[in-house]
């Protein structure tokens, strides 16, 4: 499940891939098959490089992710507990 920074990083990537993808379909059904096919490609090269492209400044945030989910683990069910 997405957290909501990560919602807001997809948002603010669709702001950006969005326009381009509407022109690239303009141009598209205006015949300019060249230009409309690059920036329909532009657009979805955006969305999938943002979703899986880990930068820089994404690596205090996937170690915090690790030491929390190390330090939450679930604790184990005691299987001596003899209670009918």
């Amino acid at each position: 499940m997405a957290g909501i920074i990560d919602t807001i990083k997809f948002a603010g990537t669709l702001v950006l891939a969005l326009p381009a993808a509407i022109a690239g379909l303009e141009l598209l059904i205006q015949g300019r098959t060249n230009y409309g096919v690059a920036l329909v490609a532009l657009s979805i090269g955006l969305v999938v490089v943002q979703h899986w492209l880990t930068l820089p400044t994404d690596i205090p945030e996937l170690l915090a992710k690790r030491v929390v989910g190390t330090v939450t683990k679930d604790p184990e069910s005691d299987s001596d507990d003899d209670r009918p």
